[in-house]
């Protein structure tokens, strides 16, 4: 830790500011899973309707990565994401007043926007505040953050219902999304580390020279199927799974959602204090998330065959545990690069994660679609079987990929092999 904060310092200025923004930003994200009947129902939405709205978020959020990247190297994090929130907050201000589709898909555009930075700010800040060692822990708590906002957005958000209705929600959300700006602009101190002046164009040759590097397509493919996957299934998939093929009624399926997230807040905050554990014995953090991802890789085959009744709940639990471990790569990838290309390296591989949930959370359905239904709304499990199994061989196409380049060994031409500080 720099040696110029206390640990109230550190809970105060840095933790709480990032982590209640990076909470209300995967709230906004898995909200609509909840309020989507009410929604239909209102508003008189045709499934390819909502799919667009929901989806607009996911736009706006990967579309903000690249040019993110570049802002957040040149310019105070702190300033940029709470700028970014007050986008967000307007956004979820027109959701709650619109009264048409249109309304609805731009607002939540805009909130997919605002909250693109949630993340990757608290990373950058990261960089510069502590060592490269500490990274894996401090990511994780970050990333719990977002895993409680994604139990609030399940059973609490479903309770806030019997008070108020879907408007008042995104009422709600807007107001915290000011108050988060607010606190993050004040309390986020700016670090005294004399910044690279760097060009604009330097700085699209440093964004180039991270896509043109061994190292970050090593990782890339592998940490990209693997969180793709992962929220893909989980925000969508795993509901109408467990109610097929697991036989739940809808509230044994809300119970085990609210179970899967609870895992995930687990595994974030496990994943990330065993990384920075082992990193002091020498067992590299890159090691530990590949040999996570693979473990997630084995309980997606269990939930492909079909786990018998009395394994139902802890393989989905292992789900949600497991599929956190591709985050840790992001720290993996802050330690490998020079420090004033942690934001773009960042956001350069969270613009690959949020197109592949674009694409693939598509994808999955196209497949399941191939079949026709038992019933209304319902597939059979040779169609999930196929789905499911599409995404797995990706993935595991990509560990194949991983340990043949990291067997190779870095080039000695590379010029960040060594982290420069």
């Amino acid at each position: 830790m720099d040696p110029n904060l206390t640990r109230r310092h550190l809970f105060l200025s840095i933790l709480f500011p990032f982590a209640l923004g990076y909470y209300l930003s995967y709230l906004a994200r898995v909200v609509n899973a909840v309020l989507a009947p009410d929604l239909v129902a209102e508003l008189s939405l045709g499934a390819d309707t909502l799919g667009l709205l929901t989806a607009s978020y996911f736009f706006t959020f990967a579309a903000a990565q690249l040019p993110l990247g570049i802002l957040l190297d040149r310019y105070s994090p702190r300033k940029i994401e709470s700028l970014l929130l007050l986008v967000a907050a307007a956004g979820a201000l027109l959701f709650a007043l619109g009264d048409s589709a249109g309304d609805l898909i731009i607002g939540r555009g805009l909130i997919g926007l605002g909250v693109s930075a949630c993340l990757m700010a608290a990373f950058k800040t990261f960089t510069l505040w502590f060592e490269p060692q500490k990274l894996p822990l401090l990511n994780g708590v970050i990333l719990a953050s977002g895993g409680v906002g994604a139990i609030t957005a399940t059973a609490p958000v479903q309770a806030a219902l019997s008070i108020t209705d879907w408007r008042g929600v995104f009422l709600l959300l807007a107001a915290l999304m000011i108050l988060s700006s607010i606190i993050i602009f004040l309390l986020v101190p700016d670090h005294t580390e004399v910044r690279k002046q760097e060009t604009l164009k330097a700085q699209l040759q440093g964004m180039r020279a991270i896509f043109s590097d061994r190292f970050f397509w090593m990782i890339a493919p592998l940490t990209m199927l693997s969180q793709a996957t992962f929220i893909s299934i989980q925000s969508l998939w795993a509901g109408p799974w467990l109610q097929d093929i697991g036989g739940l009624e809808r509230a044994a399926m809300a119970d085990s959602l609210f179970l899967v997230a609870t895992a995930m807040v687990a595994g974030f905050l496990v994943m990330g204090t065993l990384a920075e554990r082992l990193s002091r014995i020498g067992v590299p953090p890159i090691l530990l998330s590949v040999v996570g991802m693979l473990i997630f890789q084995g309980i997606q085959l269990l939930i492909i065959i079909g786990p018998s009744p009395a394994w139902l709940f802890p393989v989905w639990i292992g789900f949600g545990f497991f599929g956190t471990t591709g985050i840790v790569q992001y720290a993996v990838l802050s330690q490998h690069y020079p420090r004033h290309l942690a934001g773009r390296v960042n956001t350069a591989m969270n613009l690959l994660v949020f197109v592949a949930i674009f694409i693939l959370q598509y994808t999955i359905g196209a497949i399941i679609n191939l079949w026709p239904q038992t019933s209304p709304g319902h597939y059979p499990q040779i169609a999930y079987q196929a789905a499911f199994g599409f995404a797995l061989l990706l993935q595991a196409s990509a560990i194949i990929w991983f340990a043949r380049e990291y067997r190779r060994g870095p080039r000695q031409d590379d010029p960040h092999t060594m982290r420069s500080t």
